[in-house]
């Protein structure tokens, strides 16, 4: 996984690049209206119910576009909320915080849904043992944002990206020849490489399993749209000689069955690439 300050600079990037993009050479409307010297109040009001996140974010954004606005938080992210509450104040430059809005709601609104989704597939877990996880199936230029918001519902982050891990899809396994071929090409890479990277193999059917378990050296096996019944017969297979992890057809009512087989993790697409916004808005006090 990448370090803390990896993913503070990804933070910064996402920042930076946002209010290039939507401030450009200036906030014409509110220069054009609002005094230089004048202040403000505002208030994050949640229209909607569900899990809030991108509170912390939002302090990040305020602080990049005017170091001098002040937050005052009354929520915290993880927090389940409702319509009707107010999740901070933030008060200072009106300049300054009509400069900040649109990004602060974009962000908080698509975290606060992706962490709403990610409570929901926990809680439906319950008490099994296996962990939830997302994928790459990010937006753009924001993956970390959609990770973060993962984790404060509850889940765990799966790789970051390309070169945090190594993961041997069904095409890396067809070029390279088959699972044997692909993994130890793969183990001979790293020693040259010099690189201590977890692997995870994905496997189609039993006799891949089989041929990955015989391969040796895998962190985790991927058991690709596997139903129920070879879901338990693999992680029975498989014992204690590495991880396992089911996706593919994973959804609110196919989950907890999954859970119940005893993988060590579920991952879902659906968690960053299938979720409605949450609504909210900033509104001035």
């Amino acid at each position: 996984m990448i370090s803390e300050a990896q993913f503070k600079t990804e933070l910064d990037l996402i920042i930076a690049n946002a209010i290039r993009e939507d401030v450009g050479d200036g906030d014409h409307s509110s220069l054009a209206c609002i005094p230089i010297d004048a202040k403000g109040k505002a208030k994050l009001l949640v229209k909607d119910q569900g899990i809030i996140a991108g509170i912390e974010f939002a302090k990040m954004i305020f602080s990049y576009v005017d170091s001098n606005l002040k937050v005052d938080t009354f929520s915290t992210d993880g927090q389940p909320v409702k319509y009707g509450d107010v999740v901070f104040h933030v008060s200072g430059s009106a300049q300054s915080i009509l400069k900040a809005e649109r990004l602060v709601l974009n962000s908080m609104q698509r975290m606060s849904a992706i962490a709403t989704k990610t409570r929901k597939f926990v809680d439906l877990v319950g008490d099994a043992k296996a962990k939830i996880l997302d994928t790459r199936k990010t937006t753009p230029g924001i993956r970390a944002l959609e990770k973060w918001a993962v984790k404060v519902g509850g889940g765990e982050n799966h790789r970051f990206a390309l070169y945090d891990m190594i993961m041997l899809k069904d095409n890396h396994i067809d070029f390279a020849g088959g699972i044997v071929h692909a993994i130890k090409k793969t183990k001979q890479y790293l020693k040259v490489a010099r690189k201590d990277l977890k692997i995870i193999v994905e496997a189609r059917d039993m006799n891949e399993v089989e041929q990955i378990i015989k391969a040796g050296g895998v962190y985790r096996i991927l058991l690709d749209n596997f139903d129920f019944e070879t879901t338990k017969q693999a992680v029975a297979f498989i014992g204690e000689r590495c991880l396992t992890e089911s996706s593919g057809n994973i959804t609110e009512k196919t989950i907890r069955d999954y859970a119940l087989c005893g993988v060590d993790f579920i991952s879902s697409g659906a968690l960053t690439h299938s979720v409605y916004n949450m609504d909210l808005s900033l509104k001035a006090i």
